[in-house]
């Protein structure tokens, strides 16, 4: 494209938002023009706001230190600037609400990474390789918030894209009883290791709010849209537990699953090595042309070794053998902050681009 589309990022200090920072550096269609976080930040160059806050182990581009961070509560000015804007703010679910439907009153489209509008009927919640016709009923919200340009964009919790895509993938055969363990990197609740000192050597089999959100997301994906809204599908039925263990990134689930049609072992990997999905049928710049590796070896995926997949944008998969209880079992892997966070509202934005929604004011 002659010219890049510029991009805001709201909630640009905190960890998530420095992900967009560091994706968005040398991105071939978008570039960041404004970034804004807190009346705390405000005022302050970008650099000057994460001094001493900079979580990535690569620096901050130079392309955004010297950018004057804005008040993300100065909706108009901000959406001045900018043909689009990816949100990530640290806020009540009430307040991110109205924030992000005031920015899209605006005329400015929202991708974010909130989940304060997941089950809002008339927002889509995307993984692109799985549902990307859900971004259909953006025409039905642009029609309740009043706007022909603006919308709200939202990406799933991180936790479920270890496992969904692989279920997604074996959908012909109709998966009805699932259950998944989720093994969670710190940096899902925004921290490191200085930060947070005590999940050294530990673990916590518990995170707010986690369980719910890794049972009932997938079901809204893969979900219809009805009369402007979307309906979540009524199957399978998914139980999960979800732990919080010491790694740096990289979210990991054991799953077992029963099918009304049940596969074959060789069938399930066929399905997983050929699958694509629409970013792949366009080359996206940010979709993985592998979206999902199978691994032979007992050992594989581990989180180390391969959360970053496709530049951390692919899902592995691996110890793929048949259950006594259910009829299989498998290991999942994504990386949590690239395809679970930025990464993936980034692939969304490229997704609504490519498709006509998002353009230059």
């Amino acid at each position: 494209m002659s010219q890049k589309l510029k991009a805001g990022i709201v909630g640009g200090t905190g960890m998530v938002g420095q992900r967009f920072v560091q994706l968005l550096d040398g991105h071939p269609w978008f570039e960041v023009t404004a970034i804004a976080a807190s009346s705390s930040s405000a005022g302050k160059t970008y650099e000057e706001s994460v001094q001493g806050r900079w979580k990535l182990d690569t620096p901050i581009p130079e392309n955004v230190k010297s950018i004057v961070v804005q008040d993300a509560s100065k909706v108009e000015e901000v959406a001045e600037g900018v043909d689009f804007i990816f949100c990530a703010v640290d806020m009540k679910k009430n307040e991110i609400q109205a924030l992000e439907e005031a920015y899209a009153k605006t005329g400015t489209p929202v991708i974010s990474n909130n989940s304060a509008h997941r089950w809002t009927p008339d927002v889509p919640m995307v993984v692109p390789e799985i549902n990307p016709g859900h971004i259909e009923v953006i025409e039905a919200q642009r029609k309740r918030l009043g706007t022909k340009t603006g919308f709200i964009a939202v990406k799933p919790n991180c936790s479920i894209q270890s496992y969904v895509p692989a279920l997604h993938a074996l959908r012909e055969y109709q998966p009805v009883n699932v259950v998944a363990s989720t093994y969670q990197a710190i940096s899902g609740a925004g921290k490191n290791f200085n930060d947070w000192p005590e999940m050294l050597d530990n673990v916590i089999p518990y995170i707010g709010g986690e369980e719910e959100k890794s049972e009932q997301e997938p079901l809204r994906i893969w979900g219809s849209i009805d009369n402007g809204q979307i309906v979540k599908a009524s199957s399978p039925i998914i139980t999960t537990q979800c732990i919080r263990v010491p790694v740096t990134d990289g979210h990991l689930a054991t799953v077992f699953v029963s099918f009304d049609n049940k596969p074959t072992k060789d069938e399930i990997i066929d399905r997983w090595r050929q699958f694509k999905g629409r970013p792949q049928e366009l080359e996206l710049p940010s979709a993985p042309k592998q979206f999902i590796t199978y691994f032979e070896e007992e050992n594989r995926p581990q989180t180390k070794l391969d959360r970053d997949i496709e530049r951390g944008m692919g899902v592995s998969v691996g110890r793929l053998r048949e259950d006594t209880l259910y009829d299989y079992k498998f290991v999942g892997l994504s990386h949590n902050t690239l395809r679970g966070a930025a990464g993936g509202a980034v692939l969304i934005a490229e997704l609504l681009k490519a498709e006509g929604y998002i353009q230059p004011k």
